[in-house]
């Protein structure tokens, strides 16, 4: 499973997102858009326009993206990453 996290400088959802997912022990990477031009197109492709963005790989393989702050599809991501450690 991997999680990736497009941010900017000073985004109050990119904090607490990144809160929650340390507060359940998930690792992350992150990707600050004010200083990469590509990654800020390929979010802008994609057709978001606030930060973050939260790009997902489930155990399964499927991907899934989102953006701004969403407790709910982040608890969905780290119940599944806790049932795969279990496995």
């Amino acid at each position: 499973m991997a999680i990736t996290i497009y941010e900017t400088p000073g985004c109050s959802g990119c904090r607490l997102t990144k809160a929650i997912l340390d507060r359940a022990g998930i690792n992350y990477r992150t990707v600050d858009l004010s200083e990469s031009l590509d990654d800020y197109r390929a979010v802008k492709a994609m057709g978001y326009t606030q930060a973050p963005v939260v790009c997902v790989t489930y155990p399964d393989g499927r991907n899934d993206h989102w953006s701004g702050l969403r407790p709910d599809l982040l608890d969905k991501y780290i119940t599944s990453a806790k049932a795969q450690a279990a496995a």
